[in-house]
Protein backbone atom coordinates (compact mmCIF):
# COMPACT_ATOMS: atom_id res chain seq x y z
CA UNK A 1 0.00 0.00 0.00
CA UNK A 2 2.99 2.31 0.62
CA UNK A 3 6.50 1.59 -0.64
CA UNK A 4 9.69 3.64 -0.41
CA UNK A 5 12.51 2.34 -2.61
CA UNK A 6 15.99 3.88 -2.09
CA UNK A 7 14.50 7.34 -1.56
CA UNK A 8 16.73 10.35 -1.00
CA UNK A 9 15.30 13.87 -1.11
CA UNK A 10 16.84 17.35 -0.72
CA UNK A 11 14.71 20.48 -0.34
CA UNK A 12 15.38 23.41 -2.70
CA UNK A 13 18.40 25.46 -1.55
CA UNK A 14 19.23 22.94 1.20
CA UNK A 15 22.82 21.78 1.52
CA UNK A 16 22.04 18.25 2.71
CA UNK A 17 19.23 15.72 2.11
CA UNK A 18 16.23 15.82 4.41
CA UNK A 19 15.88 12.04 4.08
CA UNK A 20 18.48 9.61 2.79
CA UNK A 21 18.35 5.99 1.55
CA UNK A 22 14.82 5.26 2.80
CA UNK A 23 13.45 1.77 2.17
CA UNK A 24 10.28 0.33 3.71
CA UNK A 25 6.93 -1.23 2.83
CA UNK A 26 3.52 -0.76 4.46
CA UNK A 27 0.93 -3.45 3.75
CA UNK A 28 -2.86 -3.32 3.67
CA UNK A 29 -4.27 -3.35 7.22
CA UNK A 30 -0.87 -2.61 8.78
CA UNK A 31 0.06 0.23 11.15
CA UNK A 32 3.55 1.68 10.90
CA UNK A 33 4.64 4.17 13.57
CA UNK A 34 7.41 6.59 12.64
CA UNK A 35 9.11 8.59 15.39
CA UNK A 36 12.30 10.51 16.06
CA UNK A 37 13.67 13.93 16.96
CA UNK A 38 12.03 17.09 15.61
CA UNK A 39 13.43 17.84 12.16
CA UNK A 40 14.65 14.28 11.52
CA UNK A 41 12.62 13.89 8.32
CA UNK A 42 9.32 12.37 9.51
CA UNK A 43 7.05 14.98 7.94
CA UNK A 44 9.12 14.84 4.76
CA UNK A 45 8.18 11.16 4.45
CA UNK A 46 4.50 12.16 4.56
CA UNK A 47 5.02 14.83 1.86
CA UNK A 48 6.71 12.21 -0.29
CA UNK A 49 3.88 9.73 0.29
CA UNK A 50 1.06 12.14 -0.64
CA UNK A 51 2.94 13.56 -3.66
CA UNK A 52 3.39 17.08 -2.32
CA UNK A 53 6.95 16.13 -3.14
CA UNK A 54 7.73 16.36 -6.06
CA UNK A 55 4.62 18.11 -7.45
CA UNK A 56 4.50 21.05 -5.02
CA UNK A 57 7.84 21.02 -3.23
CA UNK A 58 10.39 20.39 -5.97
CA UNK A 59 13.96 19.89 -4.82
CA UNK A 60 16.05 16.86 -5.79
CA UNK A 61 14.46 13.42 -5.52
CA UNK A 62 16.06 10.02 -6.12
CA UNK A 63 14.33 6.67 -5.77
CA UNK A 64 10.64 5.84 -6.03
CA UNK A 65 7.58 6.18 -3.79
CA UNK A 66 4.41 4.20 -4.49
CA UNK A 67 1.16 4.92 -2.61
CA UNK A 68 -2.10 2.99 -3.06
CA UNK A 69 -0.61 1.38 -6.15
CA UNK A 70 0.33 4.69 -7.81
CA UNK A 71 3.83 6.08 -8.31
CA UNK A 72 3.78 9.50 -6.65
CA UNK A 73 6.10 10.91 -9.28
CA UNK A 74 3.42 10.24 -11.91
CA UNK A 75 0.31 10.99 -9.80
CA UNK A 76 -0.58 14.46 -8.55
CA UNK A 77 -1.69 15.08 -4.95
CA UNK A 78 -5.24 15.56 -6.28
CA UNK A 79 -5.24 12.18 -8.00
CA UNK A 80 -3.76 10.41 -4.98
CA UNK A 81 -6.28 12.04 -2.63
CA UNK A 82 -9.00 9.73 -3.96
CA UNK A 83 -7.33 6.85 -2.13
CA UNK A 84 -4.86 8.48 0.28
CA UNK A 85 -5.92 10.69 3.19
CA UNK A 86 -3.47 13.02 4.97
CA UNK A 87 -3.87 14.56 8.39
CA UNK A 88 -1.45 17.47 8.69
CA UNK A 89 0.16 18.59 11.94
CA UNK A 90 -1.92 21.79 11.82
CA UNK A 91 -5.45 20.69 10.79
CA UNK A 92 -6.46 24.24 9.85
CA UNK A 93 -4.23 23.97 6.80
CA UNK A 94 -6.46 21.35 5.22
CA UNK A 95 -9.86 22.94 5.82
CA UNK A 96 -11.77 24.28 2.81
CA UNK A 97 -15.18 25.11 4.27
CA UNK A 98 -16.57 27.40 6.96
CA UNK A 99 -18.79 25.01 8.92
CA UNK A 100 -18.11 21.52 10.22
CA UNK A 101 -20.96 20.04 8.19
CA UNK A 102 -19.69 21.55 4.94
CA UNK A 103 -16.12 20.43 5.67
CA UNK A 104 -17.29 16.83 6.04
CA UNK A 105 -19.22 16.86 2.76
CA UNK A 106 -17.14 19.02 0.42
CA UNK A 107 -14.59 16.34 -0.43
CA UNK A 108 -17.29 13.75 -1.07
CA UNK A 109 -19.14 16.12 -3.41
CA UNK A 110 -15.85 16.70 -5.24
CA UNK A 111 -15.62 12.93 -5.72
CA UNK A 112 -19.06 12.94 -7.34
CA UNK A 113 -20.82 10.86 -4.69
CA UNK A 114 -24.63 10.99 -4.64
CA UNK A 115 -26.42 12.60 -1.70
CA UNK A 116 -27.52 9.33 -0.07
CA UNK A 117 -23.98 7.94 -0.09
CA UNK A 118 -22.64 11.21 1.30
CA UNK A 119 -25.20 11.29 4.10
CA UNK A 120 -24.44 7.69 5.12
CA UNK A 121 -20.66 8.19 5.07
CA UNK A 122 -20.80 11.45 7.03
CA UNK A 123 -23.18 10.02 9.65
CA UNK A 124 -20.89 7.05 10.23
CA UNK A 125 -17.78 9.21 10.51
CA UNK A 126 -19.47 11.73 12.83
CA UNK A 127 -20.59 8.91 15.12
CA UNK A 128 -17.12 7.34 15.04
CA UNK A 129 -15.49 10.53 16.35
CA UNK A 130 -18.35 11.64 18.62
CA UNK A 131 -18.67 15.11 17.06
CA UNK A 132 -22.45 15.26 16.65
CA UNK A 133 -22.63 18.44 18.75
CA UNK A 134 -20.15 20.22 16.44
CA UNK A 135 -22.02 19.80 13.15
CA UNK A 136 -23.62 23.26 13.10
CA UNK A 137 -20.55 25.14 14.32
CA UNK A 138 -17.95 27.11 12.38
CA UNK A 139 -14.46 25.67 12.15
CA UNK A 140 -12.80 28.83 13.43
CA UNK A 141 -14.72 28.61 16.71
CA UNK A 142 -13.44 25.12 17.55
CA UNK A 143 -10.65 24.21 19.92
CA UNK A 144 -7.52 22.67 18.40
CA UNK A 145 -8.54 19.24 19.65
CA UNK A 146 -11.98 19.60 18.08
CA UNK A 147 -10.40 20.69 14.79
CA UNK A 148 -8.25 17.57 14.92
CA UNK A 149 -11.31 15.36 15.31
CA UNK A 150 -13.15 17.12 12.46
CA UNK A 151 -10.14 16.73 10.15
CA UNK A 152 -9.93 13.01 10.95
CA UNK A 153 -13.68 12.58 10.49
CA UNK A 154 -13.49 14.33 7.11
CA UNK A 155 -10.73 11.98 5.98
CA UNK A 156 -12.53 8.86 7.15
CA UNK A 157 -15.80 9.85 5.50
CA UNK A 158 -13.99 9.45 2.15
CA UNK A 159 -13.07 5.83 3.03
CA UNK A 160 -9.36 5.97 2.06
CA UNK A 161 -7.18 2.91 1.50
CA UNK A 162 -4.14 4.61 3.07
CA UNK A 163 -4.03 7.16 5.88
CA UNK A 164 -1.00 9.39 6.57
CA UNK A 165 -1.25 10.89 10.04
CA UNK A 166 1.18 13.63 11.12
CA UNK A 167 1.11 13.99 14.93
CA UNK A 168 -2.54 12.82 15.26
CA UNK A 169 -2.43 12.85 19.08
CA UNK A 170 -0.78 16.27 19.42
CA UNK A 171 -3.94 18.27 20.17
CA UNK A 172 -6.01 15.58 21.87
CA UNK A 173 -6.77 15.20 25.56
CA UNK A 174 -5.82 11.86 27.15
CA UNK A 175 -9.35 10.48 26.87
CA UNK A 176 -9.54 11.38 23.18
CA UNK A 177 -6.10 9.84 22.64
CA UNK A 178 -7.39 6.55 24.07
CA UNK A 179 -10.33 6.82 21.66
CA UNK A 180 -7.93 7.53 18.81
CA UNK A 181 -6.06 4.30 19.55
CA UNK A 182 -9.36 2.38 19.40
CA UNK A 183 -10.26 4.04 16.10
CA UNK A 184 -6.88 3.18 14.59
CA UNK A 185 -7.36 -0.45 15.63
CA UNK A 186 -10.80 -0.46 14.05
CA UNK A 187 -9.47 1.02 10.80
CA UNK A 188 -6.70 -1.56 10.82
CA UNK A 189 -9.30 -4.34 11.00
CA UNK A 190 -11.10 -2.75 8.04
CA UNK A 191 -7.95 -3.08 5.97
CA UNK A 192 -6.84 0.56 6.00
CA UNK A 193 -3.07 0.99 5.90
CA UNK A 194 -1.86 3.57 8.45
CA UNK A 195 1.41 5.49 8.46
CA UNK A 196 1.49 7.35 11.78
CA UNK A 197 4.11 9.98 12.59
CA UNK A 198 4.08 10.86 16.29
CA UNK A 199 6.28 11.83 19.20
CA UNK A 200 3.84 10.41 21.73
CA UNK A 201 4.39 6.70 21.88
CA UNK A 202 2.51 5.16 24.78
CA UNK A 203 -0.93 5.12 23.12
CA UNK A 204 0.47 3.18 20.14
CA UNK A 205 1.67 0.21 22.21
CA UNK A 206 -1.18 -2.12 21.17
CA UNK A 207 -1.76 -0.45 17.80
CA UNK A 208 1.53 -0.33 15.88
CA UNK A 209 2.68 -3.44 14.02
CA UNK A 210 6.10 -1.95 13.29
CA UNK A 211 8.14 1.09 14.29
CA UNK A 212 10.61 3.22 12.34
CA UNK A 213 12.97 5.41 14.36
CA UNK A 214 14.35 8.27 12.27
CA UNK A 215 17.50 10.23 13.03
CA UNK A 216 19.17 12.86 10.82
CA UNK A 217 17.13 11.79 7.80
CA UNK A 218 17.91 8.07 8.01
CA UNK A 219 16.11 5.06 9.44
CA UNK A 220 18.14 4.47 12.59
CA UNK A 221 16.16 1.53 13.97
CA UNK A 222 13.27 -0.66 12.83
CA UNK A 223 11.27 -3.36 14.56
CA UNK A 224 8.16 -4.06 16.57
CA UNK A 225 6.99 -1.79 19.40
CA UNK A 226 9.21 -3.67 21.82
CA UNK A 227 12.33 -1.97 20.50
CA UNK A 228 11.08 1.28 22.10
CA UNK A 229 11.32 -0.34 25.54
CA UNK A 230 15.09 0.14 25.26
CA UNK A 231 15.78 3.22 27.41
CA UNK A 232 19.25 3.65 25.87
CA UNK A 233 17.75 3.74 22.38
CA UNK A 234 15.15 6.32 23.44
CA UNK A 235 17.84 8.47 25.04
CA UNK A 236 20.09 8.17 22.00
CA UNK A 237 17.37 9.32 19.60
CA UNK A 238 15.59 11.84 21.85
CA UNK A 239 12.37 9.84 22.16
CA UNK A 240 9.55 10.07 24.65
CA UNK A 241 8.61 7.50 27.24
CA UNK A 242 6.54 4.43 26.36
CA UNK A 243 5.06 4.24 29.87
CA UNK A 244 3.22 7.38 30.97
CA UNK A 245 1.07 7.46 34.10
CA UNK A 246 -1.98 9.69 34.46
CA UNK A 247 -1.38 11.79 37.60
CA UNK A 248 -4.07 14.40 36.98
CA UNK A 249 -6.28 13.17 39.78
CA UNK A 250 -3.29 13.23 42.15
CA UNK A 251 -2.42 16.87 41.44
CA UNK A 252 -3.83 19.07 44.22
CA UNK A 253 -6.21 21.85 43.28
CA UNK A 254 -4.46 25.19 43.04
CA UNK A 255 -4.52 27.25 46.20
CA UNK A 256 -5.90 30.44 44.67
CA UNK A 257 -4.81 33.20 46.98
CA UNK A 258 -7.02 36.13 47.96
CA UNK A 259 -4.11 38.52 47.45
CA UNK A 260 -4.59 40.03 44.00
CA UNK A 261 -1.49 42.26 44.00
CA UNK A 262 0.52 40.06 41.61
CA UNK A 263 -1.93 39.06 38.86
CA UNK A 264 -5.62 38.16 38.98
CA UNK A 265 -8.91 38.09 37.12
CA UNK A 266 -12.30 38.88 38.59
CA UNK A 267 -15.67 37.59 37.29
CA UNK A 268 -14.47 37.05 33.70
CA UNK A 269 -17.34 36.18 31.39
CA UNK A 270 -17.17 35.49 27.67
CA UNK A 271 -19.31 34.10 24.84
CA UNK A 272 -18.65 33.88 21.12
CA UNK A 273 -21.21 35.50 18.78
CA UNK A 274 -24.36 33.40 18.36
CA UNK A 275 -22.96 30.85 20.80
CA UNK A 276 -23.54 29.78 24.37
CA UNK A 277 -21.45 31.26 27.15
CA UNK A 278 -17.95 29.78 27.18
CA UNK A 279 -16.75 31.20 30.51
CA UNK A 280 -18.85 32.69 33.27
CA UNK A 281 -17.75 34.60 36.40
CA UNK A 282 -14.21 33.16 36.48
CA UNK A 283 -12.12 34.61 39.32
CA UNK A 284 -8.51 33.56 39.86
CA UNK A 285 -5.41 34.99 41.53
CA UNK A 286 -1.84 33.98 40.80
CA UNK A 287 1.46 34.27 42.62
CA UNK A 288 5.08 34.01 41.39
CA UNK A 289 7.06 30.81 41.17
CA UNK A 290 4.18 28.44 40.43
CA UNK A 291 3.57 26.08 37.52
CA UNK A 292 -0.16 25.37 37.35
CA UNK A 293 -1.81 22.93 34.97
CA UNK A 294 -4.99 24.37 33.42
CA UNK A 295 -7.00 21.28 32.58
CA UNK A 296 -10.30 20.45 30.92
CA UNK A 297 -11.64 18.55 27.93
CA UNK A 298 -11.40 19.93 24.41
CA UNK A 299 -13.77 22.92 24.14
CA UNK A 300 -13.92 23.69 27.86
CA UNK A 301 -12.59 27.25 27.36
CA UNK A 302 -8.93 26.91 28.30
CA UNK A 303 -7.55 28.78 25.27
CA UNK A 304 -10.33 31.37 25.55
CA UNK A 305 -9.29 32.07 29.15
CA UNK A 306 -5.67 32.46 28.02
CA UNK A 307 -6.72 35.01 25.39
CA UNK A 308 -8.73 36.98 27.95
CA UNK A 309 -5.89 37.05 30.48
CA UNK A 310 -3.48 38.39 27.87
CA UNK A 311 -5.78 40.89 26.17
CA UNK A 312 -6.23 39.05 22.89
CA UNK A 313 -9.97 39.03 23.55
CA UNK A 314 -12.19 41.45 25.46
CA UNK A 315 -14.44 39.95 28.13
CA UNK A 316 -18.19 40.52 28.14
CA UNK A 317 -17.86 41.07 31.87
CA UNK A 318 -15.24 41.18 34.60
CA UNK A 319 -11.66 42.41 34.50
CA UNK A 320 -7.97 41.49 34.79
CA UNK A 321 -5.71 43.02 37.45
CA UNK A 322 -1.93 43.36 37.71
CA UNK A 323 -0.18 44.95 40.66
CA UNK A 324 -3.60 45.37 42.25
CA UNK A 325 -4.86 47.64 39.42
CA UNK A 326 -7.38 46.89 36.71
CA UNK A 327 -5.57 46.67 33.36
CA UNK A 328 -7.24 47.39 30.02
CA UNK A 329 -6.94 44.51 27.50
CA UNK A 330 -4.62 46.46 25.20
CA UNK A 331 -2.16 46.97 28.08
CA UNK A 332 -2.06 43.39 29.30
CA UNK A 333 0.84 42.31 27.06
CA UNK A 334 3.21 44.13 29.42
CA UNK A 335 2.12 41.82 32.25
CA UNK A 336 1.09 38.51 30.67
CA UNK A 337 2.22 36.59 27.61
CA UNK A 338 0.68 33.61 25.85
CA UNK A 339 2.11 31.14 23.38
CA UNK A 340 -0.81 29.75 21.41
CA UNK A 341 -1.03 26.26 19.95
CA UNK A 342 -0.40 27.38 16.38
CA UNK A 343 2.99 28.81 17.26
CA UNK A 344 3.79 29.80 13.69
CA UNK A 345 0.91 32.29 13.66
CA UNK A 346 2.78 34.44 16.19
CA UNK A 347 5.98 34.64 14.17
CA UNK A 348 6.35 37.51 11.68
CA UNK A 349 10.01 38.50 11.31
CA UNK A 350 12.60 37.41 8.75
CA UNK A 351 14.84 35.38 11.07
CA UNK A 352 14.84 33.63 14.42
CA UNK A 353 17.22 36.21 15.91
CA UNK A 354 15.02 39.04 14.60
CA UNK A 355 11.95 37.52 16.29
CA UNK A 356 13.70 37.63 19.66
CA UNK A 357 14.99 41.14 19.05
CA UNK A 358 11.48 42.30 18.14
CA UNK A 359 10.18 40.91 21.44
CA UNK A 360 12.51 43.12 23.48
CA UNK A 361 11.75 46.75 24.43
CA UNK A 362 13.18 49.23 21.92
CA UNK A 363 14.94 51.30 24.60
CA UNK A 364 17.26 48.54 25.82
CA UNK A 365 20.97 49.06 24.94
CA UNK A 366 22.19 47.07 21.93
CA UNK A 367 24.77 45.12 23.93
CA UNK A 368 22.14 44.15 26.50
CA UNK A 369 19.75 43.12 23.72
CA UNK A 370 22.36 40.93 22.03
CA UNK A 371 23.21 39.26 25.33
CA UNK A 372 19.55 38.52 26.06
CA UNK A 373 18.95 37.16 22.56
CA UNK A 374 21.89 34.77 22.78
CA UNK A 375 20.92 33.70 26.31
CA UNK A 376 17.37 32.76 25.27
CA UNK A 377 18.49 31.08 22.05
CA UNK A 378 20.80 28.91 24.15
CA UNK A 379 18.12 28.28 26.79
CA UNK A 380 15.61 27.04 24.21
CA UNK A 381 18.16 25.22 22.02
CA UNK A 382 17.59 27.34 18.91
CA UNK A 383 21.01 28.99 18.47
CA UNK A 384 21.69 26.89 15.37
CA UNK A 385 18.54 28.38 13.80
CA UNK A 386 19.48 32.05 14.37
CA UNK A 387 19.51 33.00 10.67
CA UNK A 388 16.61 30.80 9.54
CA UNK A 389 13.24 32.22 8.53
CA UNK A 390 10.71 31.31 11.27
CA UNK A 391 8.19 29.96 8.76
CA UNK A 392 10.79 27.50 7.44
CA UNK A 393 11.13 25.79 10.83
CA UNK A 394 9.51 22.54 11.91
CA UNK A 395 6.49 22.72 14.22
CA UNK A 396 8.62 21.84 17.24
CA UNK A 397 11.23 24.46 16.37
CA UNK A 398 8.54 27.13 15.95
CA UNK A 399 7.14 26.13 19.34
CA UNK A 400 10.48 26.61 21.07
CA UNK A 401 11.03 29.97 19.36
CA UNK A 402 7.57 31.26 20.33
CA UNK A 403 8.11 30.30 23.96
CA UNK A 404 11.50 32.02 23.94
CA UNK A 405 9.93 35.20 22.50
CA UNK A 406 7.33 35.24 25.27
CA UNK A 407 9.80 34.47 28.07
CA UNK A 408 12.33 37.11 26.97
CA UNK A 409 9.76 39.81 27.90
CA UNK A 410 9.87 38.68 31.56
CA UNK A 411 6.06 38.67 32.06
CA UNK A 412 4.39 38.22 35.45
CA UNK A 413 2.30 35.39 33.98
CA UNK A 414 3.42 33.16 31.14
CA UNK A 415 0.65 31.06 29.60
CA UNK A 416 1.72 28.16 27.42
CA UNK A 417 -0.97 26.51 25.31
CA UNK A 418 0.16 22.98 24.45
CA UNK A 419 3.86 24.00 24.39
CA UNK A 420 5.07 20.45 23.73
CA UNK A 421 2.52 19.36 21.10
CA UNK A 422 5.21 19.14 18.40
CA UNK A 423 8.21 18.29 20.55
CA UNK A 424 10.23 15.11 20.79
CA UNK A 425 11.24 13.69 24.16
CA UNK A 426 14.56 15.50 24.35
CA UNK A 427 13.10 18.92 23.58
CA UNK A 428 10.08 18.27 25.79
CA UNK A 429 12.44 17.71 28.71
CA UNK A 430 14.42 20.82 27.74
CA UNK A 431 11.17 22.81 27.65
CA UNK A 432 10.24 21.50 31.10
CA UNK A 433 13.60 22.65 32.48
CA UNK A 434 13.07 26.09 30.91
CA UNK A 435 9.66 26.38 32.54
CA UNK A 436 11.16 25.59 35.92
CA UNK A 437 13.82 28.26 35.39
CA UNK A 438 11.17 30.84 34.42
CA UNK A 439 9.23 30.04 37.59
CA UNK A 440 12.39 30.41 39.70
CA UNK A 441 12.94 33.78 38.03
CA UNK A 442 9.60 34.93 39.47
CA UNK A 443 6.98 34.24 36.81
CA UNK A 444 3.79 32.27 37.34
CA UNK A 445 3.31 29.71 34.58
CA UNK A 446 -0.14 28.60 33.52
CA UNK A 447 0.21 25.46 31.46
CA UNK A 448 -2.62 24.38 29.15
CA UNK A 449 -1.67 20.86 28.22
CA UNK A 450 -2.92 17.38 27.48
CA UNK A 451 0.66 16.10 27.68
CA UNK A 452 0.70 13.78 30.68
CA UNK A 453 4.45 13.28 30.40
CA UNK A 454 5.11 17.03 30.68
CA UNK A 455 2.57 17.40 33.48
CA UNK A 456 4.32 14.72 35.48
CA UNK A 457 7.62 16.58 35.15
CA UNK A 458 6.70 20.14 36.11
CA UNK A 459 3.17 20.68 37.45
CA UNK A 460 2.48 20.62 41.17
CA UNK A 461 -1.13 21.87 41.15
CA UNK A 462 -4.09 22.26 38.83
CA UNK A 463 -7.12 24.31 37.84
CA UNK A 464 -9.89 22.43 36.04
CA UNK A 465 -12.37 24.04 33.65
CA UNK A 466 -15.44 21.96 32.99
CA UNK A 467 -17.35 22.12 29.73
CA UNK A 468 -20.85 23.66 29.88
CA UNK A 469 -20.82 24.24 33.64
CA UNK A 470 -17.44 26.04 33.35
CA UNK A 471 -16.79 25.65 37.02
CA UNK A 472 -13.29 26.38 38.26
CA UNK A 473 -12.25 23.43 40.38
CA UNK A 474 -10.04 24.83 43.16
CA UNK A 475 -9.94 25.35 46.87
CA UNK A 476 -10.91 28.99 46.53
CA UNK A 477 -12.70 30.69 43.67
CA UNK A 478 -12.30 34.20 45.08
Amino acid sequence: MLRFSSVTYTYPHATAPAVRDIDFNLATGEVLLCTGRSGCGKSTLIRLANALIPHYLYGELHGEVTAAGQATGDSTPTELARHVGTLFQDPERQFFAITVRDELTIGLKWRGWDSDRIETAVAESVSLFGIEDLMGQTLLGLSEGQKQKVALASLMAAQPKLLLLDEPSANLDPESTVELAKILLMLKKRGVALFVVDHRLAYMRDVADRVLVMDAGRIAAEGDFGLLEDAALRERHGLRSVNVSDRRSLLPDAQLLENQDFFACRDLTFAYPKSQTVLENISLAFSPGRIIALLGENGAGKTTLARLLTGLKKPLGGCVLAGGREIKPRRLAAHAQVVLQNAGHQLRMQSVAAELEDALPCDRPLEEKNGAIQYFMDRYAISYLAGRHPQSLSGGEQQRLSVACAAIRSPRVLILDEPTSGLDGENMRNMAASMERAAKDGACLLLITHDLELMNLVCTEKIVLRKQQHEVNSHENN
